[in-house]
């Protein structure tokens, strides 16, 4: 059911999204430290048999210089300078394998598909990235509330840095042109996109379809408490209702709504108003306050947490192939 406002309404909603004061220089600060290393892209070719693909196993140096996992897609005989398009996952999955098809590659792009450290143990997608820096509390299952009493230690600073990163790493790759590189992602991987946008300088555009880590205050009060996500909040609350104030204090640091208040590059984000997991509100919090005026949102009336799907996705690659004339 369309459980949420009107549409309408959802258009104009503008909720306080409570930005601490150092927010800007938080970030600053800890893109300056991880950029204190290299970026140490490396790449080793993996023989899939493909005819119009080749794929490569590719990392890099994330936050606190930890390594992370990716699959670089190119076209096949690709000389370059490529279009590029930086691709993050959903909660619990990773790059996935290397035999997965991707349409990007297929379309004349350089495609990175990047782990969520820590993640892909058991979702739909397989990841090869672990967290070696642990949390400095009680942890609910899934990864919200790792890290969640000071936002120096939360997870998710650690996750978007690696998202920023993942851009200088594909623009550090001969084969790609720097000033036309894109990020995208849905769900966990559209809250990550609109991070990597705040976090990051001259993209050429961003897709951010369903985002998830966008609005926490909203999202954990309309949470279903059985359910991964924002559920692993609410269960925590529950037995540490004393730490409401802290809790909420480190997710601002983290909200993807609150660093999409950086974003200037062109922005394509999509929402569906019978998700119950992204409630639409919380979508229409980030894009109402995404900080540049060249963007749009698909909307979905009759769709959950599945969004557009494949419709979505095509109509991704034209937005696009737009942007790039």
């Amino acid at each position: 059911m369309q459980f949420d406002f009107p549409l309408e309404q959802l258009r104009e909603h503008r909720p306080p999204l409570n930005k601490p004061g150092d927010f800007d220089e938080f970030w600053d600060t800890t893109l300056a430290q991880a950029r204190t290393h290299d970026i140490d892209v490396r790449i080793e070719e993996v023989d899939l048999g493909y005819s119009g693909v080749s794929t490569y196993d590719l990392s890099f140096a994330g936050f606190g210089g930890n390594r992370i996992s990716g699959w670089l897609r190119l076209p096949a005989d690709a000389t370059g300078p490529l279009p590029a398009y930086v691709q993050y996952d959903g909660y619990h999955g990773g790059r996935g394998w290397a035999h997965e098809p991707q349409v990007w590659p297929l379309a004349g792009f350089a495609h990175l598909s990047v782990d969520t450290r820590g993640q892909g143990g058991g979702g739909w997608h397989s990841g090869n990235t672990a967290d070696p820096i642990g949390g400095t509390g009680p942890e609910s299952a899934g990864w919200l509330t790792r890290g969640i009493l000071s936002p120096h230690d939360a997870y998710y600073r650690r996750v978007f840095c690696d998202a920023a990163r993942a851009v200088d790493a594909a623009r550090a790759l001969e084969m790609v042109d720097p000033t036309r590189v894109f990020v995208g992602g849905g769900s966990q991987g559209g809250g990550i996109a609109l991070a990597a946008a705040g976090l990051s300088e001259g993209l050429a555009g961003v897709n951010a379809d369903v985002p998830f880590l966008c609005d926490y205050p909203e999202a954990v009060a309309l949470a279903d408490d059985t359910s991964l996500g924002y559920g692993e909040i609410v269960r925590m609350l529950r037995t540490r209702s004393d730490w409401e104030e802290t809790v909420f204090r480190t997710l601002s640091y983290v909200d993807a709504a609150n660093l999409a208040t950086r974003a200037t590059a062109p922005l394509l984000m999509s929402v569906a108003l019978m998700d119950a997991v992204c409630a639409p509100r919380t979508v229409f919090a980030a894009y109402n306050g995404y900080a540049s005026d060249d963007k749009d949102i698909v909307v979905y009336p009759y769709a959950g947490h599945e969004g557009g799907g494949q419709r979505q996705e095509w109509r991704k690659l034209e937005w696009v192939r737009s942007r790039l004339g």
